[in-house]
């Protein structure tokens, strides 16, 4: 029997459960993950044969804390999701990489032909090839390898399913080629680097680290080529609570303006008060020169500057009442963040099209449904997209239908923090 067969049986015979309850947290959705497995054993045996293989499995994210302080230096807090990549993988001893992905065609790449090609721009040939292309660069060893993937991070909805793919291939090369000894740290600046370079989408390094180094990550940005970077707990069963992400179904079209705004206006603000971005700001560096503010960047730019400064304490109390396990208070700090994007940063809806709110519907339905039993705030980069909630478990079912009556099946999804990053399964 080969090892394909092999791993389908622990699989199939519910052997492999408890890995699957460590790894995903959720005992409702073990059917589905035994199942997920199995088939792509089957999938990888009907492309590539019955091989001795390994498996490897990248999570998604969520942002948690930190709504739009990136780009300014700031500081944000992040999680690792139950929804992931998994890779099942055979090393080669030729210097080629087969990648097929789902229900995508086969990309092959020659481990000798790694140069930046301005034509694979936003491909995904080009994520594995910067990827593969970092690690050389790095005095890594890389090597051939066929794999198949697939993933149910869900795309569109800010969960980062491109950061769970450069952290799978980067965990693939780790541990096939490097004895699994490569920093989360690493792979995480590596995968930045395979989107910034080599995809051609200037992304900041908050999601890939979420993926990478599993659970909360706080992320301070002061120093952006060298970001301080602290793991944070947290076990939101030991609490009763499960991470519920709405996708409202708004439309992302012609909103560039307005993602491009908010930087463009705390820049602006910043440039008034003799810096570059708005890091190292306080209330009373705007208190002072607020008058100019208002009439050079215009209120708006004011009160997102507010926020920013606001929301980088936000991060650190969030941290600070995970570390005393004072979970209370984290969701009172979490309801005060979505409270200042809605108020100040005004990311919810755009004020081009003020009849369509899907944002602003769901957090409204979400604060009448949930009562004191949860919390929500706007996710992301806000006016159209996705929604977050942290749900008393007793109350998901409830909260779920009424959002995705709302929305429509399935647009409420259930999640738990996972506290493993990119990780070899077996």
């Amino acid at each position: 029997m080969s090892q394909v067969e092999v791993l389908k049986e622990l699989f199939e015979s519910k052997k492999n459960d408890q890995l699957l309850m460590d790894i995903y947290l959720d005992e409702g959705k073990i059917d589905y993950q035994r199942k997920r497995y199995v088939e792509a054993l089957n999938k990888y045996k009907e492309l590539y044969g019955e091989d001795d293989v390994e498996i490897y499995s990248a999570p998604g994210r969520s942002e948690i804390g930190g709504n739009h302080t990136d780009h300014q230096n700031g500081e944000v807090l992040a999680a690792s999701i139950n929804l992931d990549a998994i890779a099942i993988v055979k090393p080669l001893s030729e210097n080629i990489v087969k990648v097929v992905s789902d229900d995508y065609p086969m990309i092959t790449i020659d481990l000798s032909d790694l140069e930046l090609k301005k034509e694979e721009a936003e491909t995904t040939t080009a994520l594995i090839k910067g990827v593969l292309a970092g690690f050389a660069e790095r005095g890594y060893n890389i090597g051939g390898f066929q794999t198949y993937v697939t993933s149910d991070v869900l795309i569109g909805a800010g969960l980062s399913s491109s950061a769970a793919f450069e952290t799978l291939i980067g965990t693939i090369l780790s541990g096939l080629y490097n004895d699994m000894k490569i920093s989360a740290v690493e792979i995480a600046i590596i995968g930045q680097y395979a989107e910034n370079v080599y995809f051609g989408k200037p992304c900041g390094l908050m999601d890939q680290m979420a993926c990478s180094v599993g659970n909360l990550v706080h992320i301070d940005f002061a120093d952006k080529k060298n970001p301080v970077i602290e793991g944070v707990c947290c076990d939101l069963g030991k609490y009763g609570y499960s991470l519920c992400i709405t996708d409202t179904k708004g439309s992302h079209a012609d909103l560039t303006a307005d993602y491009a705004a908010v930087p463009a206006e705390m820049k602006a603000v910043a440039a008034l008060l003799g810096k570059e971005v708005l890091h190292g700001t306080t209330m009373e560096d705007l208190y002072e020169k607020a008058a100019d503010i208002r009439a050079q960047v215009g209120d708006r730019g004011f009160l997102r500057a507010l926020h920013f400064v606001n929301e980088n304490l936000r991060v650190q109390g969030e941290v600070q009442a995970l570390k005393e396990e004072n979970f209370e208070e984290f969701l009172d700090v979490v309801k005060a963040s979505g409270n200042s994007s809605y108020k100040y940063l005004q990311n919810v809806y755009t004020n081009h099209d003020v009849q369509s709110q899907n944002v602003s519907i769901a957090l409204a339905v979400s604060e009448t449904v949930l009562g004191k039993d949860g919390v929500c705030r706007v996710h992301g980069g806000g006016f159209a997209g996705t929604i977050q909630a942290f749900v008393k478990d007793e109350a998901v079912e409830r909260y779920q239908n009424a959002m995705n009556r709302i929305f429509g099946a399935g647009s409420c999804n259930v999640l738990k923090i996972r506290k493993y990053g990119g990780m070899k399964v077996m």
